[in-house]
C-alpha cells in the first residue's frame, strides 16, 4: 500500500502510525501541507498515484480545504471533506446528531447577545457556551452567573472573526466528573477510555487522567448511529453519563488523537487503525478497478 499523510506537524500520534505502517512495509509519502500548492486539477503534492491518503492537519481550514481539493482530483481520502465539514463545525455536528436520532445535549443557536442572553436564561445556571470552531475545549466557557454571561458575550461580540458572533449555547450536563471517548473506524469501536477531572472540562488535552473503559451494547449502538450520521470514517466519539445513567453524544472529531487511549487501552490502537486502512485502500482500488 502506498499511503500519503497530510500533516503540519508530526506528533506522537502521527509517528505511531507511521512506524506501523513501515513495519508492515508499506510506502508512506509525508506531505507537509504548508510547504504545498493545491491547483483546481493538481497539487504539487506527490499523492496523485497513493492508494489512500489520511488527513492528520493540526489546523481545521487546512484540513478542510487539502481534503476537498484532494477529493476533487479523485484521490481517495481518510476522512472525507464530507466528513471532515461536519465534524469541523459544531453546529452542523449537532444538527447531525440530531437528525440521526443520537441523544445529545439541547442546543441554541443566537447571532446577536441579546438573542444569545435570551438563551442562556432560559437554559439557567450553569449553562455552556462553545466556539462553533474549535478543539481541545479551547474557549468553552461554563456560565454561573448572569455578570459572567454578559462578560462573556460581550468578549465575544469584540472579537474579530465572524465565527465568535454565532453564539452555540447548549445546557450544562451534570456527568459524574469524566467523559467517555471512542475511537471508531466506521461506526466499529476500537478501544474506548474514559477522561476524568474535578474541572468541568475532562479533555486529555487539559491534564484529564485517563482509563481503560468497556462498553455495553447501548454505547456501542450509539458511537455506529453517531459515526454513521456524520458521513462515518476514522473518528473520535465523546459521551457523557447523564444524571440518569443514560448517554448523550455531545461530539464527533475527524482529526481524532488517540496517543492517550492508546497508553490507557490495551488495544494496540494504531495497528488496528492500519488494520482498517488496509481494507479502505483495497476497496478504494477495487472502486477504481470497477468504474
Amino acid at each position: 500500500m502506498k499511503l500519503g499523510l497530510l500533516y503540519s506537524r508530526i506528533r506522537k500520534d502521527e509517528k505511531l502510525l507511521l512506524s506501523e505502517l513501515r513495519d508492515r512495509g508499506h510506502e508512506v509519502v509525508k506531505v507537509d501541507v504548508r510547504k504545498q500548492r493545491f491547483g483546481l486539477t493538481e497539487t504539487t503534492a506527490e499523492v496523485a498515484d497513493c492508494d489512500l491518503v489520511i488527513d492528520r492537519c493540526l489546523a481545521t481550514s487546512r484540513s478542510l480545504y487539502a481534503t476537498r481539493l484532494l477529493s476533487a482530483y479523485g484521490v481517495p481520502v481518510i476522512n472525507s471533506p464530507e466528513t471532515a465539514a461536519v465534524c469541523a463545525d459544531k453546529v452542523k455536528n449537532s444538527l447531525a446528531l440530531e437528525g440521526a436520532g443520537v441523544p445529545t445535549p439541547a442546543t441554541e443557536v443566537a447571532f446577536t447577545t441579546e438573542a444569545a442572553m435570551d438563551a442562556i436564561e432560559e437554559f439557567g445556571y450553569p449553562c455552556v457556551i462553545k466556539p462553533v470552531v474549535g478543539s481541545w475545549g479551547r474557549l468553552m466557557a461554563k456560565i454561573d452567573t448572569e455578570n459572567a454571561a454578559e462578560a462573556i458575550l460581550e468578549h465575544k461580540a469584540t472579537l474579530g472573526h465572524y465565527e465568535h458572533k454565532v453564539f452555540y449555547v447548549q445546557e450544562y450536563v451534570d456527568k459524574p466528573g469524566r467523559d467517555i471517548r471512542v475511537l471508531a473506524c466506521d461506526g466499529e469501536p476500537v478501544a474506548a477510555m474514559t477522561r476524568s477531572s474535578e474541572h468541568w472540562l475532562t479533555n486529555a488535552a487539559k491534564g484529564g487522567e485517563t482509563a481503560t473503559f468497556e462498553l455495553d451494547d447501548e454505547a456501542r449502538e450509539l458511537v455506529a448511529t453517531a459515526s454513521d450520521a456524520v458521513g462515518g470514517g476514522l473518528l473520535g466519539v465523546d459521551l457523557m453519563e447523564t444524571a440518569d445513567g443514560e448517554y448523550t453524544v455531545h461530539e464527533v472529531n475527524h482529526t481524532v488523537e488517540f496517543k492517550a487511549l492508546n497508553e490507557a487501552s490495551e488495544v494496540d490502537v494504531p495497528a488496528a487503525v492500519v488494520d482498517w486502512l488496509e481494507l479502505k485502500a483495497e476497496a478504494a482500488n477495487e472502486a477504481v478497478m470497477t468504474a
